[in-house]
């Protein structure tokens, strides 16, 4: 072979194991599913059960964040959503009482490496723990997983902050932005979740401000989005309202760049929740 044939042989060859080592981007979703025990007649969990299921199947994400979860809702995931692994536990005893913050990935594309939870209070490692103003007991949920294909490893973590108490809420923040480095060991970091504030808020800034202990994270709509508009709502309780803002993130390390991000609404007057989902497009950089 003649040395430009070698060259173009080995040209692409290089550019076909670096394709084929890249890592395809995450399609991520956060999405309260909104408590079974709730009153709330038409908008029972019975009755919306299938549309949650479906509006989450026509995003299909490789990772899904969940918020509000009890025990049957925690069992009817597992049926619903076969092709994932769920992680967590109930908050109140670390087991079926209380509402999970569950996370799912994909069984084909991910490896488990660890997993686990942590109480968002002054004991975070204590079940059930609870301080500061927090009306609830409030936790974290996370899992080390390793792409299948291309090898690159990151964490995943999903919370819910609560929704009365505003110390809880940026003690929360600051327990979760020093935490997660060491759960991390190094990875990138991918946090989402129904923080109960909006991006004016202190503990917005306490996950997102460049200077501080622990990680600094990044809003992946605000990146996609980087002018704030007036109808950002991600909470509407069941009316559909759009005016406002979102309480609902998908945040992460700089090790990854948001290529597309949505707040999902219905375009037929029926909701799967009191939520909107929140979803990202995330790609290693």
């Amino acid at each position: 072979m003649s040395r430009p044939g070698i060259f173009l042989a080995l040209t692409l060859t290089f550019a076909a194991t670096v394709m084929a080592d890249s890592p395809e981007p995450l399609r991520v979703m956060t999405f309260n599913i909104r408590n079974s025990a709730a009153k709330d007649g038409d908008n029972d969990w019975a009755n919306r059960k299938d549309l949650y299921a479906k509006t989450v199947r026509d995003f299909d994400p490789d990772l899904l964040g969940t918020q509000e979860v009890l025990a049957d809702q925690f069992d009817a995931l597992a049926e619903l959503f076969p092709g994932y692994t769920a992680v967590g536990v109930a908050r109140d005893d670390g087991k079926r009482d209380g509402e999970w913050s569950a996370i799912y990935y994909r069984k084909s594309r991910f490896e488990p490496l660890d997993s686990g939870n942590f109480w968002l209070s002054e004991t975070p490692d204590d079940v059930g723990s609870r301080s500061w103003d927090a009306a609830c007991t409030r936790i974290c949920t996370w899992a080390r997983l390793r792409d299948r294909k291309s090898g690159k490893e990151f964490l995943y973590a999903n919370t819910h902050f609560d929704h009365k108490g505003g110390v809880a809420r940026l003690e929360s923040a600051k327990l979760i932005r020093k935490r997660l480095p060491a759960l991390a060991k190094g990875a990138p970091v991918i946090l989402m979740g129904d923080f109960n504030c909006i991006e004016d808020d202190e503990p917005y800034r306490a996950l997102t401000a460049p200077d501080g202990n622990g990680v600094s994270l990044v809003d992946s709509y605000r990146t996609v989005h980087s002018k704030r508009a007036p109808d950002e709502a991600s909470f509407h309780a069941f009316k559909g309202r759009i005016e406002g803002s979102r309480i609902d993130w998908i945040l992460h390390s700089k090790d990854f760049k948001a290529t597309a991000a949505e707040i999902v609404r219905p375009s037929n007057g029926r909701y799967p929740s009191d939520h909107y989902p929140v979803t990202a497009i995330l790609e290693f950089e």
